[in-house]
C-alpha cells in the first residue's frame, strides 16, 4: 500500500513542473502576438509614423521573452483537466497585458487603465472603446486594434471547441468535437479541427474584406472591418462606428450578413466545405437563431414604420443594429437608444442572447435558452405526471441531469455577475442605466452599452478607473464562460 501511494504521489504533477507548463504555454501565446505586432511596425514605417520603432522594439522583446518561456524544458510532464481553467485564464489575462504596451508606448498613449481596458476589450472581442478621436489616429494603432480583435475571435471558437466542452462549463460538453456524431466522423482529432477552423476563419474574411472593398471601402477599411466583423468584435476605424458607412445600403447589407456568419458555428463550415450541407440546413440551434433574429428585426422595424420611418431604411437599420447586438459584435448605423424608451428595453434584453456555440460571438448562447426550455418543458410534465419518466434530448443526443445542472448553474452565475458588476459600478456614482447595461455588456462581450455616457453614440473614457477595472474582469468572465474564472476563487481549487 505504502508503494501505491508513492507511485500515485510520484505521478502528480509538481509545482515547479505546472509553473513550467504554464509559462511554456504563455511564452509561446507572447511570441505569436509579437509576431503580429510586426505587421503594424510594417505599416507605420510605410507611412513614416514617428512610433515605428517602438512596434519593432516591442515585437523584438516579446519574441525574446516568448521563446524564452517557451523554451523551458519540462520532460513528459502534463497539465490535468482541472488545470486547464487556470492555463486559460492566465493565457487571456497575458495576452490582453501584453497587448497593453503599445497603446501606452505609441499613440494613442494611453495611461495603464485605459490601455488594460483597450486591450482586454480587443482580445475578448468586446468592442467596447476608450479612445476617442480614432478618425485622427495612426493606421498602425488602428490595425494592432482589428487585428487584437481578429485574433480573439479565433481564439475563442478554438477554446470554446477544444477545452470548455471536456470541462463541462455550462453544458458545453455537447459540443464536443471528438465525441460527437455530428463531427467525429470526418474530423478525428483535435489539431485536425483547429486547422479547419483556421482554414474557415481565413476564408470569410478574405471574402468580407473583398465585399466591403468592392463597396466603396478604401483598402484599409475594408480589411480593419472585415476581422472585427467576422470576429464578431465591433472596433472600427471611426468614432461614429460603422455610422461611418451609413450612407451605403450595400456594406450595411454584406456587414449583417457577415456578422449572422460570424455568429454561427464554425464546425458546419467544415462539414459545407465537404460539401455536406445538411447539417447547416437542419441544425436545431441554428435554425432558433435565424428565426429569433427574423422575428425580432420584424417587431422593431414594424413599430418605427408604424412611427413614421420609411420601411426600407426602417428595416435595414434595424437587422444591422439588432444583428449586431444580439451576435455581441458591437457595430452601430445609429443610436439605436433614441429609437423611443421602448427600443432601450429590448436591446437591453437582446444584449445576453448572443450567437450559437463554436462560433466568435459572446452572449449566453442559443442553445442555453433551448437547454432551459427543455428544462422548463419537463418540469410542466412532471407536475402534470409525476411518475412520467421522459428521455430529453438535443440535436438527437441525450440531455442527462448534470448537463441541466451545469447549464442552470451558469445561467445563475451570468446574471449573478452582471448583478454584481451593476453594483459595483454604481458605488462610482454611475446612473442606473449606464450601471446595469455597462455590466450586462461586459459580461455578454457586447461592446456599447445604453444610456448617453456609454451608449451606441458614446464610448466609457469618462469611466472612473476603478469601475473600468470591475469592466475588465467583467470582459474576461464573460468571455470565458464565467466559470472558467470564478473556479480560481474557490479555496478547494488550490487544495489539491
Amino acid at each position: 500500500m505504502m508503494q501505491q501511494a508513492a507511485v500515485v504521489q510520484d505521478n502528480r504533477l509538481k509545482p515547479q513542473q505546472a509553473a513550467k507548463l504554464l509559462s511554456k504555454a504563455i511564452g509561446a501565446l507572447i511570441a505569436l502576438l509579437s509576431v503580429a505586432l510586426l505587421a503594424p511596425f510594417v505599416l507605420a514605417a510605410v507611412n513614416s509614423e514617428k512610433d515605428q520603432w517602438t512596434y519593432l522594439t516591442l515585437a523584438v522583446i516579446g519574441i525574446i521573452t516568448g521563446l524564452v518561456l517557451f523554451s523551458q524544458k519540462t520532460g513528459e510532464a502534463k497539465l490535468r483537466a482541472r488545470q486547464v481553467f487556470l492555463l486559460t485564464t492566465l493565457c487571456w489575462v497575458s495576452a490582453s497585458l501584453f497587448a497593453t504596451l503599445p497603446f501606452v508606448f505609441a499613440q494613442p498613449y494611453l495611461g495603464f487603465t485605459d490601455a488594460w481596458f483597450e486591450a482586454m476589450s480587443a482580445i475578448t472581442t468586446t468592442g467596447a472603446t476608450v479612445i476617442v478621436g480614432l478618425d485622427e489616429l495612426p493606421k498602425s494603432v488602428l490595425l494592432w486594434r482589428g487585428m487584437l480583435q481578429w485574433l480573439g475571435g479565433i481564439g475563442i471558437i478554438v477554446m470554446a471547441m477544444a477545452i470548455l466542452p471536456f470541462l463541462q462549463v455550462g453544458g458545453m460538453r455537447l459540443f464536443q468535437a471528438e465525441s460527437s456524431d455530428m463531427s467525429g466522423k470526418f474530423l478525428p482529432r483535435s489539431s485536425l479541427m483547429v486547422m479547419a477552423i483556421g482554414k474557415v476563419y481565413l476564408l470569410l474574411t478574405a471574402l468580407v474584406i473583398l465585399l466591403y472593398a468592392l463597396g466603396g471601402m478604401q483598402t484599409f477599411d475594408a480589411f480593419v472591418h472585415g476581422m472585427t466583423t467576422i470576429g464578431t468584435a465591433g472596433f472600427s476605424n471611426y468614432d461614429a462606428s460603422f455610422g461611418h458607412f451609413a450612407d451605403s445600403p450595400f456594406l450595411i447589407v454584406v456587414g449583417t450578413i457577415f456578422m449572422v456568419a460570424g455568429a454561427l458555428p464554425f464546425v458546419l463550415y467544415i462539414r459545407a466545405m465537404k460539401k455536406d450541407i445538411e447539417p447547416i440546413m437542419k441544425d436545431t440551434q441554428v435554425r432558433a437563431f435565424l428565426i429569433f433574429l427574423l422575428l425580432t428585426i420584424v417587431i422593431i422595424a414594424l413599430i418605427q414604420v408604424g412611427k413614421g420611418r420609411e420601411w426600407g431604411d426602417a428595416f435595414l437599420h434595424t437587422a444591422f443594429n439588432v444583428v449586431s447586438v444580439v451576435t455581441t459584435t458591437g457595430y452601430a448605423t445609429e443610436d439605436y437608444g433614441q429609437w423611443g424608451n421602448w427600443s432601450i428595453m429590448i436591446f437591453f434584453y437582446l444584449m445576453f442572447v448572443g450567437g450559437c456555440t463554436g462560433s466568435t460571438a459572446g452572449g449566453m448562447k442559443i442553445f442555453r435558452f433551448q437547454l432551459s426550455q427543455l428544462l422548463l418543458r419537463r418540469q410542466f410534465s412532471q407536475l402534470i405526471h409525476p411518475n412520467l419518466v421522459q428521455v430529453q434530448t438535443y440535436q438527437d443526443r441525450r440531455v442527462n441531469d448534470s448537463l441541466l445542472g451545469s447549464m442552470v448553474a451558469f445561467c445563475f452565475t451570468y446574471f449573478l455577475l452582471v448583478a454584481a458588476i451593476a453594483l459595483g459600478l454604481s458605488l462610482f456614482n454611475l446612473d442606473f442605466m449606464t450601471s446595469i447595461s455597462g455590466a450586462a455588456s461586459a459580461v455578454s462581450n457586447v461592446g456599447p452599452a445604453l444610456g448617453d455616457i456609454i451608449g451606441p453614440s458614446g464610448n466609457f473614457s469618462s469611466l472612473p478607473d476603478g469601475a473600468k477595472f470591475l469592466l475588465i474582469f467583467a470582459m474576461l468572465a464573460g468571455r470565458l464562460e464565467i466559470m472558467t474564472v470564478l473556479i480560481l476563487f474557490h479555496r478547494h481549487y488550490w487544495r489539491h
